[in-house]
């Protein structure tokens, strides 16, 4: 090539490369490798780095014989870019940079090439890494013997993406990342950091604008709010003594196994003893699991703890969907709190919430300065109700994240099951909008199909990964089969919430007794749809906030009747197809409404009337896990037989309970303050039937009417059965009976 021309090819290049620096040096550069590191320049290597603010830099370089050499570095910006020329035959170099306080030996993290593996990228671009985790987020890890931190984050839209913390000064200069252009996925290997170093990402738009620092995705760890950076989280090292459990754990979760939740809002379900901050993972396991084996409940469910900013939210406006919330402690002591509830013989459920996020500018609202995980219409962006961001279900990225975040807790936290909030908000396009405020799908409908598809993906994955975990839905409205297969049209879950149960049933408890009869059908309507679906019963947290009072103060008559409707409402509910849920506080019979910033009302344990109610819950557990009939058939008809539904004017309901090999349980109940004696109830069979609740016994805090243990059947037909009890009702309470085997 002509002289001329490799000079001019040479200016060129030298044009390129200023431009490349001022860039760099001013926050812009998309390329930050094009320039740092090292690079071959004729018979040596040129090595440039970037350190703003220093006052001298230095490179020491190691030979290949092992010999080092010192070489001062030249500031080629005034900015703080440096570089100097070292041999080719050198093996490795790093970095001392003179501050105003001290000298500092720095590994250069741009002499280190891609850390992400094609494939890896590919499946993470196409939604189908399995563990999006376990490439995504920050890492620390060992490269050709260094160990650091790597940092990999999606951001395919930005111009500039760089990590910063406390390591740089949370300087957006100092750690620029390189793009992986077709994922979209931003990395950077940074030696010497360690777990438990803040950071969070810098992004410049294209537009060219410094966005708020946004927190880590793909964060495992937090710092406690209200403070709002990432931290690297150490690799979970948790011994794990939970075998026997995790092996029995399918059968736990089958259909025909009791399954009685306690659900738990961990930061105010007891205060620590300091009555400050919050109680840790430990102190939580140490007070709440004998509670839970006292009280009988297999499972607890916790509100969610996926690290949330506002505490008012309850945790149901996420920011970091993989970290537990830094309230309560490190990702290994909530391993250590799950693996001590297995241990307990207690199953843990976490609510999960993949239908919205919150708008805060650290999270994943616009996060490269585009609407990445949320729809950019408002139309099908942007809950009206709680002024969320809903998550773009179509988009591979997003449903691979959220995907991720869900096998992620069962992964590493043995989690037994996903109880996903606001499905509903997530089926309907239309969810609580008005005409002309939402767009329809392609066929013009109402249906979100890219979430259905989401739901069809989710619960195929885990019914091949972990079909002993429980996939449980909180839907409100008819959509059909969301307990039925994917393959069979449904959306698989396990359960569901059925909330037409829990709405006409404290509707009907509410009432005054005097106008109960009118309204029968709100406690017998439910067994026309019981078998619809695998139903939930759930008295949750959202039945005791937002100004609708406790369950005992929305329950009518004076102190003692509300007491005894609330036993009663316990015992329809233990007694009904289908599973049971009971928020915190409910065993206790709270007068006051759920207070998040508050505890549970202890101090009602002290109280006769509620320690009885306590006591109440304890039996019915007891009970329920004592006799199959209760449990087994739920999701059976046969299960199930009406003895009286017709009763308006006395307000008695009966109705009984079978299961294969098992003794059936007899249901009667009076919903009215008047004793009813020589009442007649068929019942299938002769002999002795044991009186095994009575919710007005005088250890329930009740007036002790009863039938003194249990009844003779008399062979006199009732009913349509062949024979019937001569049975003592007691005022407002429910009795349970089972025939003793002769």
């Amino acid at each position: 090539m002509p002289a001329r021309s490799v000079s001019k090819n040479r200016k060129m290049a030298d044009l390129v490369l200023q431009k490349q620096i001022e860039e760099l040096a001013s926050g812009h550069s998309s390329n930050p490798f094009a320039v740092l590191g090292r690079h071959p320049d004729g018979r040596g290597d040129i090595v440039r780095v970037f350190f703003p603010d220093a006052f001298e830099v230095r490179v020491v370089i190691t030979s290949a014989d092992g010999s080092t050499l010192e070489r001062q570095m030249q500031r080629i910006h005034p900015h703080g870019v440096y570089s100097v020329t070292i041999p080719k035959r050198s093996q490795s170099y790093f970095v001392r940079v003179k501050w105003a306080d001290s000298w500092q030996d720095v590994v250069d993290p741009y002499s280190f090439g891609k850390l992400l593996g094609d494939l890896d990228l590919h499946l993470f671009s196409e939604g189908r890494h399995q563990s999006p985790d376990a490439i995504m987020g920050a890492h620390c890890v060992e490269i050709h013997g260094v160990k650091g931190v790597r940092f990999t984050v999606w951001a395919p839209n930005a111009r500039r993406v760089s990590v910063i913390g406390d390591f740089n000064i949370w300087d957006g200069r100092r750690h620029p990342m390189r793009l992986r252009h077709g994922a979209g996925v931003w990395e950077l290997f940074v030696p010497g950091l360690i777990a438990g170093e803040r950071y969070k990402y810098e992004i410049l738009s294209a537009e060219g604008k410094v966005l708020p620092a946004k927190a880590d995705p793909y964060a495992r760890f937090t710092e406690k709010p209200p403070a709002t950076a990432s931290r690297v989280a150490a690799p979970i090292i948790h011994e794990w003594h939970d075998a026997d459990w995790m092996a029995q754990r399918h059968e736990f979760h089958k259909v025909n196994a009791p399954l009685s939740i306690y659900e738990i809002h961990a930061p105010s379900w007891r205060s620590p003893e300091s009555g400050q901050g919050f109680v840790s993972w430990g102190g939580l396991a140490d007070a709440l699991i004998p509670y839970i084996q006292e009280l009988g409940f297999t499972h607890i469910e916790l509100l969610p703890i996926t690290e949330y900013p506002f505490s008012g939210s309850w945790g149901y406006q996420p920011v970091s969907m993989y970290a537990p919330t830094a309230r309560h402690g490190e990702p290994q002591e909530f391993a250590a709190f799950v693996d001590r509830c297995h241990q307990a013989g207690i199953g843990v459920i976490m609510d999960w919430v993949p239908a919205h996020f919150p708008s805060d500018p650290h999270g994943l609202a616009c996060f490269d300065g585009t609407h990445l995980y949320e729809h950019a219409d408002p139309q099908e962006g942007f809950h009206q109700d709680w002024h969320t961001l809903i998550y773009n279900f179509g988009r591979n990225e997003v449903r691979g994240f959220l995907l991720g975040s869900a096998f992620y807790w069962l992964k590493h936290f043995h989690i037994d099951g996903l109880r996903v909030d606001a499905v509903a908000s997530m089926l309907y396009r239309d969810y609580s909008r008005k005409e002309g405020e939402w767009k329809p799908n392609i066929y013009g409908g109402c249906e979100n199909l890219e979430a259905v598809s989401f739901f069809h993906e989710l619960s195929a994955l885990m019914r091949d990964m972990y079909d002993d975990v429980m996939l449980i839905a909180e839907e409100s409205t008819a959509w059909p089969g969301v307990t039925m297969p994917s393959e069979a049209g449904g959306l698989g879950f396990r359960f569901k919430w059925n909330m037409g149960w829990l709405h006409d049933t404290l509707r009907y408890m509410q009432r005054n007794p005097l106008w109960r009869g009118y309204h029968a059908n709100d406690l017998s309507f439910g067994m026309i749809y019981a078998y619809s679906e695998r139903f939930i019963l759930p008295l949750s947290h959202d039945e005791v906030v937002h100004g609708k009072g406790s369950l005992l103060s929305r329950m009518p008559g004076d102190e003692w009747q509300k007491h005894a409707n609330l036993r009663s409402l316990y015992a329809l509910m233990w007694a009904y197809s289908g599973k049971q849920l009971l928020f915190m506080g409910g065993e206790l019979a709270q007068w006051e409404e759920w207070n998040h910033d508050g505890q549970i009302a202890w101090h009602r344990l002290d109280e006769a009337s509620g320690k009885g109610v306590y006591n109440t819950v304890v039996a019915l557990n007891r009970l329920y896990r004592s006799y199959p009939a209760l449990y087994a058939e739920d999701y059976n008809p046969r299960g199930f037989q009406w003895v009286i539904a017709d009763d308006a004017q006395n307000c008695v309901f009966a109705w009984l309970h079978y299961a294969p090999d098992a003794a059936p349980v007899l249901v009667v109940c009076n919903m009215t303050p008047v004793p009813r004696h020589n009442y007649r109830v068929g019942v299938p069979q002769g002999g002795y039937w044991h009186e095994i609740l009575n919710t007005d016994a005088a250890c329930f805090g009740g007036s002790n009417v009863g039938n003194a243990g249990g009844l003779h059947a008399q062979d006199v037909p009732a009913h349509g059965m062949c024979c019937s009890l001569d049975a003592t009702l007691p005022p407002l309470a429910v009795l349970y009976f089972s025939p003793v085997a002769p």
